[in-house]
């Protein structure tokens, strides 16, 4: 492997770096963008049940807003829905907006890794077969291990960079993707936050829904 590394030339070493910033990102967002743990899909029940039971109070929003990012959301639109409907709507997108561009986090360096990987290996490419050309000229064509090397470091470039965008660009779709999911499920139960304290839906009772 040393050996394959070290035929690429100097151009190995800032596709090792993006290799190691692609997976250090991936690594970290796939752990950190984990639905349970960002928006807990009993959350918004826990809150019904407090508001059901009258304890909804200072210390409980305190408890909702330290919980997770979904229930930082809530909390914006509990603490402002006394000042009506519209007040309570920019409150959730002013609080949501900041978890949004949270959980993005990292995801745009990720793509730029998966753009800028093939490019350099590209290079390497061009800096691979300027050399053998080079050669050509002062050797001519009878020097095969001279020839072979350039090449060969012109084939490495490519593939290494090839290795680490495709993964990196997987993984970049995919965390968007997971991102978008999380961003829609946060919408729809602050949707319904702001419906029921309004009067324009009904708290449903899960547990005596499946009954």
């Amino acid at each position: 492997m040393f050996e394959i590394i070290q035929s690429g030339g100097w151009m190995m070493v800032p596709i090792i770096l993006c290799s190691v910033l692609a997976l250090g990102i991936s690594v970290e967002r796939f752990w950190t963008l984990r639905a349970v743990q960002i928006a807990p899909p009993d959350l918004l029940a826990k809150v019904w049940s407090w508001m059901k039971n009258k304890q909804l109070n200072a210390e409980r929003i305190r408890e909702l807003q330290d919980s997770c990012p979904l229930g930082r959301v809530l909390a914006a639109g509990l603490v402002n829905s006394r000042h009506g409907r519209q007040i309570m709507k920019e409150s959730i997108e002013e609080v949501a907006s900041h978890e949004i561009h949270a959980m993005e986090r990292y995801l745009n360096a990720l793509g730029t890794v998966a753009a800028v990987a093939p490019l350099l290996g590209l290079l390497g490419t061009v800096i691979g077969m300027i050399k053998v050309f080079s050669e050509i000229m002062i050797q001519g064509t009878g020097q095969a291990s001279v020839l072979a090397g350039g090449i060969s470091e012109a084939l490495v470039t490519t593939a290494a960079g090839l290795v680490i965008a495709i993964p990196a660009l997987v993984c970049h779709r995919m965390l968007q993707r997971r991102v978008d999911e999380i961003v829609v499920f946060m919408e729809q139960e602050a949707i319904k936050l702001v419906d029921v304290l309004h009067g324009d839906r009904e708290v449903v009772d899960n547990s005596e829904a499946r009954k």
